[in-house]
């Protein structure tokens, strides 16, 4: 039972604040915005090397850093007032990150939002050599369908996500294999679908 507090002291007590590092300089210029960019937003975006740059106009700030994978890179401000930093190469995948505003943690406008950390926040897709697995191709595809049911546990309703096989509504009397997939701490039921 104390180890148990002590481990949740350390996850949940005073927030823990990333060293601030400079931002990386990029030896090749190949950025391309990201996948998880908010519709027609240049920034964020990634290069061939796996790097993240940020961009934001904050005019009156006076310090302003891309905090992703436990580290805040310090941007730089230009004469308009737009602050660009760059950070060292990250692993394949998907990170969750924000931006660093004069001590304020807060998304990146120009990414989608997701729910990761206890937050909704920005979130960066770094593609992974072998990103044509992933990718969406032209083959018969299932459906997401989102639900809301009463749990007898909880006396509330719940929310959650099901997803159906291509060939759920076409062959009706066919059993399928059922997974249940569970967010971990800090997630929600949003996670595994978005």
């Amino acid at each position: 039972m104390a180890l148990a507090s002590l481990t949740a002291s350390a996850q949940f007590g005073r927030p823990r604040q990333n060293p601030r590092v400079p931002s990386v300089v990029a030896e090749v210029e190949d950025f391309k915005p990201a996948v998880t960019n908010q519709e027609n937003r240049q920034y964020p975006m990634v290069n061939s090397q796996r790097m993240v740059r940020a961009q934001i106009s904050a005019p009156t700030a006076t310090s302003v850093g891309l905090d992703i994978d436990g580290k805040i890179y310090e941007m730089t401000k230009d004469e308009n007032g737009v602050w660009t930093g760059t950070s060292a190469p990250q692993d394949e995948g998907f990170h969750y990150y924000q931006l660093n505003i004069d001590g304020a943690s807060v998304p990146d406008p120009g990414s989608k939002y997701f729910y990761g950390a206890s937050r909704w926040g920005s979130g960066i897709d770094v593609p992974a050599a072998d990103q044509d697995f992933y990718t969406v191709h032209n083959v018969p595809q299932g459906s997401i369908n989102e639900v809301y049911y009463w749990s007898t546990v909880t006396e509330t309703m719940r929310h959650g996500y099901i997803y159906l096989p291509a060939e759920y509504y076409s062959n009706p009397t066919k059993k399928f294999p059922v997974l249940y997939l569970q967010h971990g701490m800090g997630e929600n039921e949003t996670g595994w679908s978005a």
